[in-house]
């Protein structure tokens, strides 16, 4: 029985319903996974596939889902099953056809539900994954220290062991004792947060009605402000202005956000650092420096 013949196997007991799949034609996953579409001529099965070790990772991401889904606020596909077969790590999720047209006003004004389900304090009941890094979510009732604790230093311990140049560090550390200067007259909510909310992130399907509904995937869920999502759709673009008009119609940002939105997106370029390298350490720190200059005037 071939690997896509098990998996196969493996969505029919976790449906109910025997799935032989006939055909199957590559699908992107992304940089990080394979992905490829299984189908038997009347269901199709989006799977991503990744070394076994990766298997963690694609726990995290049904869970991570069903958090998202239990908001009610934005669709996201369903999770069918996940394991392992032939020493292969897969994911196997509902296929949506990403065949709507872009509506960015729906899509913000989904972004602020999800916001608005709250829990009581930061982070999330288990650890994570940003990409394929590790992202530890240990619960807080203290924005400012769970942002420390569990964002900014676990990137500059893995930047060190990855050979950042000491000023890099030594920075990251000044920026790190200065963080509740950001945080004066703003008090941030444990808002669920998407967490990993870039352009490739999104798309939109088309109903059975016809409409056009947004999807998200791909989560790196946790609660936290809500600022942290909104940062990440600037940090790369593909969000067209009025995605945010509609977010900001319903939920207006605070002035400060236009400082603390660096703060936010120097986690994930720290990440990338950490991932791919490159120009990443003088990216991370230009926005420490502006960061530290912010607070010393």
């Amino acid at each position: 029985m071939s690997l896509y013949e098990q998996i196969g196997e493996r969505i029919g007991e976790a449906t109910g319903k025997p799935f032989r799949p006939r055909h199957t034609f590559t699908r992107g996953g992304g940089c990080i996974s394979q992905g490829v579409v299984l189908e038997d001529g009347a269901r199709f099965y989006f799977v991503k596939l990744n070394a076994a070790e990766r298997l963690p990772m694609f726990e995290a991401e049904v869970e991570g889902l069903r958090e998202l889904a239990s908001a009610k606020a934005l669709r996201t596909p369903q999770p069918i099953v996940h394991g392992l077969v032939e020493g292969q790590a897969f994911i196997a999720l509902e296929f949506l056809g990403m065949d709507g047209t872009d509506e960015p006003t729906l899509l913000g004004e989904g972004l602020a539900a999800l916001h608005s389900h709250r829990a009581e304090r930061f982070g999330l009941a288990r650890d994570n994954f940003i990409g394929t890094t590790p992202q530890r979510n240990t619960p807080s009732p203290d924005w400012v220290d769970f942002w420390i604790t569990c964002r900014l230093q676990p990137q500059l311990d893995a930047a060190s062991r990855n050979g950042a140049a000491r000023d890099l560090l030594e920075q990251g550390e000044a920026l790190m004792s200065v963080l509740p200067a950001f945080f004066t007259d703003y008090r941030p909510l444990p808002s669920l947060l998407h967490g990993d909310l870039w352009g490739g992130n999104y798309g939109y399907v088309r109903t059975a009605l016809g409409a056009s509904e947004p999807v998200i995937f791909d989560p790196a869920v946790y609660y936290g402000d809500r600022e942290a999502d909104i940062a990440m759709t600037e940090l790369f673009g593909g969000f067209p202005p009025r995605f945010r008009q509609a977010y900001e119609a319903i939920w207006p940002l605070d002035s400060g956000y236009a400082v603390r939105r660096q703060l936010y997106n120097l986690y994930h370029v720290l990440n990338h650092y950490n991932l791919f390298g490159g120009g990443y350490a003088e990216q991370a720190g230009r926005i420490m420096r502006r960061l530290l200059g912010e607070v010393r005037g």
